[in-house]
Order: C-alpha cells, then sequence, then structure tokens
C-alpha cells in the first residue's frame, strides 16, 4: 500500500479537510517520523493515516460544528481531538485541550501543533487531574479507543454535568456500552453510524434534563 492511500476518499466523505490539506500533510509526515520512534498507530494503518485516522477524527467536529470549546481525553497520536483543532483553526475563541500522560506522545502532539498552528493546549497529565479543572470550560469532550463508554463518562462526569456534550468513536461493541451508561440514570445517549468504519458510531452523550 502506497503512503497516504484514502487520501481522496477522506477528502470526499469530508470536504471541510481541504483547507486544512497543507496542514495535514505536515501532520502525517510528523506521523511517519516519529512511529520508528514509538508506537503512534497500528502498523496496519500506517499508509492509511488519511482515510483510517483524519477521515474518521474529522466526524467529531462534523457532528458538532458550531462547538468551539473542546477536551480530547487520552488523545494518544492526536485523534481526533488534533484533528479537531486544525479544522477549527482560525476560528474566535477555538481552543482543543489535549489531554496525554505518555511524555513521548504529549512531546508528539507538541511538535503537531506548533509545526500547524493548531488552537491546541497539550496537558501531559493524566486525565482524573485535568478533567475537574476544565469543568464550566468547555462545550464538548472527545475520545477515541480509549475506555468503555461507562468509563469515558466517569471521566468527563464533572465536565457533562457542567452543560458540555460527549462524543465518542466507538466499535462494534457500541451497543451494549451504550445501555450501560444509560442505566446510570443522569445521562441519556444517541449514536449515529460512522462514515468511515462499518459497526462502527459516534455516540452522543449529554446531561438529562432536570425535571420541571
Amino acid at each position: 500500500m502506497k503512503a497516504d492511500a484514502g487520501r481522496e476518499e477522506a477528502l470526499d466523505l469530508f470536504p471541510e479537510l481541504m483547507p486544512i490539506e497543507a496542514e495535514l500533510e505536515v501532520y502525517a509526515a510528523l506521523v511517519r517520523r516519529w512511529q520508528a520512534k514509538i508506537n503512534l498507530v497500528s502498523s496496519g494503518t500506517l499508509d492509511d493515516v488519511w482515510l483510517r485516522h483524519f477521515a474518521d477524527s474529522a466526524q467529531v467536529q462534523a457532528a458538532a460544528p458550531r462547538v468551539r470549546r473542546w477536551v480530547d481525553m487520552g488523545s494518544g497520536a492526536g485523534f481526533p481531538g488534533l484533528v479537531t483543532a486544525l479544522l477549527l483553526k482560525g476560528q474566535p475563541n477555538a481552543v482543543v485541550h489535549l489531554i496525554e500522560s505518555d511524555q513521548r506522545k504529549a512531546g508528539f502532539l507538541r511538535a503537531v501543533s506548533r509545526e500547524t498552528a493548531a488552537p491546541a493546549i497539550i496537558h501531559p497529565e493524566r486525565i482524573e487531574n485535568v478533567m475537574p479543572r476544565l469543568a464550566g470550560q468547555i462545550d464538548g469532550v472527545s475520545a477515541r479507543a480509549l475506555a468503555p463508554l461507562t468509563r469515558l463518562v466517569q471521566l468527563a462526569e464533572e465536565t457533562l454535568q457542567e452543560g458540555a456534550i460527549g462524543f465518542f468513536l466507538k466499535g462494534e461493541e457500541w451497543r451494549d456500552e451504550l445501555t450501560a451508561v444509560e442505566a446510570l440514570g443522569s445521562f441519556s445517549c444517541e449514536s449515529t453510524a460512522s462514515r468511515t468504519r462499518k459497526g462502527a458510531r459516534i455516540v452522543v452523550v449529554k446531561r438529562k434534563a432536570s425535571p420541571s
């Protein structure tokens, strides 16, 4: 498979990536360069970064086009949070907080953010330590391939209770996880089909409205 396979398909699926195509080229090159030192993505997706990672990540901002203040939990190589930040580049008051406790991966995120001028703030700390500080300052919470949905809700609970909305990219196990979150009673869940992965979903979690 040649490098950047799936690029045209990614751009067809999400034309909003076209204005940041140059930044994504820089991002993809940095992924390949750093992958030799640290495990950023699975080796099988290294040549398909555009579709498997950029387009997949773009679904989050597409699901919430008006959200400008984000936190991305367990950012890893920056998916979806750093792609969200690039899509918001130039927007007033846009900021994406990227939480990644692995110091080497946090260094990678800083490098990409610096070279692409993404409106991102890197937090090289544990999620449990950062999220309480951001409660009330965030409108959207994202995560991909981090933890079961119930754990994601627990990590983001204070922020969600303050009115932020969770947007979580989940695989084929999403249905059972959805039931578990709804059993908690405090949150409502909706889901839509992924546009890039068969069987995957984007799960949206909101605080339930208080009875009037």
